[in-house]
C-alpha cells in the first residue's frame, strides 16, 4: 500500500533568471496513513514554502506530489483534496477572520468544503469544540476575545472540521509559552488518536517535534539531508548539519548533554550555490568529493537516509 502523502523531486523556485530563488530544491518525502512527520531545520531553509505547496497554497515548480494514490497537478485536482489536505498557520491571529465569531469560522469548512446539512452542523460543532478543550460557549467569541492558545485551539478546530485525512501544522506551538506548547502536543496526539489524521509538522522547535513526530526530516538549503525515525535521529545523527543542529537544541536529559558543534562559515547565498555539496563550506567532514559532485539523499540503514558522502554506505571516504 502507498503512502498517504508522496513528495518525488518536488521543486520551488521563485522570480526568474539571475534573480531566481530557489527555496525547495528536490525533496523526496512520504507521510503515511496516521503518521506524524517532523520537518525541522533553519530559518528559510524552505519548511513553510514546503508545507505551503502541499497545502495547494503555493504552485509547484517542478516534481511530484501524489495523495492517496492521486497526482495533485491541478485545480481539479485540488478542489477534489480541499476538504482531504488541511492546514495550520503559525500565526492563528492573522489566519483567523476578526469579524466571524468562532461558530461562524467552524461552520464556514462543513458548509463549504463537507456539504454537511445546517441542522447538522450545530451538533458538528460542539463536537469539535469538545474534542479541542474549548466550551461551547466559545461559539460566540470573537478572535480578539480569546488568548493565543484559545486561537490555536480555534485554528485547530476549523482544519478538522471537514474531517480532513492529513494536516499541515506551519510552527503551531511558535507563539505559545512552554506551558501551552505541552498542552498543544497532548492536544494533537488525542485528536490523532481520536480522528486517525496524519500530521506534517513543521517547527524550528526541536523540544516539541521531538514529542509529537514518528520520524523527522532534517532540511538544509531546500533539501532534506536526512530522515530518521525520531529516537534514532536525536541519539545517534548522522548527517554534520544534523549533530550541529541537535548540539545546539535546549535538553533536559543530562545524561546525553552533547558537546556544542559551532559550525564555520557562513550558510551560502541560495541564488550562488556551490559546486558539489551546498553544506561544504561548513562541514567538519567535508573532503574533494563533496566538492566536485552533489550528494543525493541514500539509505544509510533501516528506515534511515542521510545525504552525504562521508555517512552513506557507497562513500569512498
Amino acid at each position: 500500500m502507498s503512502a498517504l502523502l508522496e513528495l518525488r523531486g518536488l521543486r520551488k523556485t521563485f522570480g526568474r533568471g539571475h534573480g531566481a530563488l530557489p527555496a525547495v530544491r528536490g525533496v523526496d518525502l512520504d507521510v503515511e496513513r496516521g503518521e506524524t512527520v517532523g520537518v525541522v531545520g533553519e530559518s528559510g531553509c524552505g519548511k513553510t514554502t514546503l508545507a505551503r505547496m502541499v497545502a495547494g497554497l503555493t504552485p509547484v515548480t517542478d516534481g511530484l506530489i501524489s495523495f492517496d494514490g492521486s497526482t495533485l497537478d491541478g485545480s481539479s485536482a485540488l478542489r477534489e483534496n480541499r476538504r482531504r489536505i488541511q492546514m495550520v498557520f503559525q500565526h492563528p491571529a492573522q489566519s483567523l477572520n476578526r469579524r466571524m465569531t468562532v461558530g461562524a469560522m467552524l461552520a464556514e469548512p462543513l458548509r463549504l468544503l463537507a456539504g454537511v446539512p445546517k441542522s447538522e452542523t450545530a451538533g458538528r460543532i460542539e463536537e469539535m469544540l469538545g474534542l479541542v478543550g474549548l466550551d461551547p460557549a466559545f461559539r460566540s467569541r470573537r478572535p480578539r476575545q480569546l488568548s493565543g492558545g484559545q486561537q490555536q485551539r480555534v485554528a485547530i478546530a476549523r482544519a478538522l472540521m471537514p474531517d480532513p485525512d492529513l494536516v499541515v501544522l506551519d510552527e503551531p506551538t511558535s507563539s505559545l509559552d512552554q506551558s501551552l506548547r505541552g498542552r498543544m502536543i497532548s492536544l494533537l496526539r488525542r485528536i490523532q488518536e481520536v480522528r486517525g489524521v496524519s500530521y506534517l509538522f513543521i517547527s524550528h522547535d526541536l523540544g516539541t517535534v521531538r514529542r509529537i513526530a514518528d520520524r523527522v526530516a532534517v532540511m538544509y538549503l531546500g533539501r532534506i539531508v536526512e530522515i530518521a525515525r525520531t529516537r534514532e535521529l536525536f541519539e545517534d545523527p548522522r548527517h554534520p548539519y544534523t549533530k550541529a543542529l541537535l548540539s545546539v537544541a535546549p535538553t533536559m536529559d543530562l545524561d546525553r548533554v552533547r558537546e556544542r558543534i559551532i559550525l564555520e562559515g557562513e550558510t551560502p547565498s541560495p541564488t550562488d550555490l556551490p559546486t558539489g555539496c551546498s553544506f561544504q563550506d561548513r562541514c567538519p567532514m567535508v573532503f574533494e568529493r563533496c566538492r566536485q559532485e552533489a550528494p543525493v539523499l541514500a539509505a544509510v540503514g533501516s528506515y534511515r537516509s542521510a545525504e552525504c558522502f562521508a555517512v552513506a554506505p557507497t562513500s569512498d571516504a
